[in-house]
């Protein structure tokens, strides 16, 4: 972690989660704005991103000096999203303090791309993973490779632990 304040923390997580563990989202957010934490950043899929970003905006009203970085993959990425989540993801992107388009159009390899910009610049990555290989384990595996502590936060007791 960086000796400058503020640092960057990265979340990244399944396009599944269910918004079951706001509160821990919510909790580690504070703990790491107490250690000094001031920019977050999500890569705006469905699930733990959006659930993640929105814990961020919500924060914004106790800790003013918390930014939000939006790291979408092409500009339309959102438009597969359901109804309520095109709404949310179209809040959060007005909302975030910057909006970086890795790419005007899809293309192979986009979402990687999308996460090691995620991970590059960080200090810190909280994970919601489940152990299995996706796109979250690839995130986790490249913070690992790049030197960036991950914080799994899933709630299974064996995948508790920092990896």
């Amino acid at each position: 972690m960086n000796d400058a304040v503020p640092y960057v923390v990265t979340f990244t997580g399944h396009r599944t989660y269910s918004r079951h563990n706001d509160q821990l989202i919510e909790h580690c957010i504070e703990m790491l704005y107490g250690a000094g934490a001031r920019r977050f950043r999500v890569g705006m899929a469905e699930g733990f991103d959006l659930a993640a970003a929105c814990t961020v905006l919500l924060l914004q009203s106790k800790y003013p000096d918390i930014e939000l970085e939006a790291f979408i993959p092409w500009r339309g990425f959102e438009q597969t999203f359901s109804e309520s989540n095109r709404r949310l993801y179209s809040l959060i992107v007005e909302r975030a303090t910057r909006v970086h388009y890795l790419s005007e159009s899809y293309f192979v390899g986009i979402y990687q791309q999308r996460n090691e910009a995620m991970v590059d610049g960080a200090d810190y990555v909280v994970a919601w993973w489940d152990g299995k290989p996706s796109g979250t384990a690839n995130t986790v595996r490249y913070a690992r490779e790049v030197g960036c502590p991950v914080k799994n936060i899933f709630n299974r007791e064996q995948l508790e632990l920092d990896i």
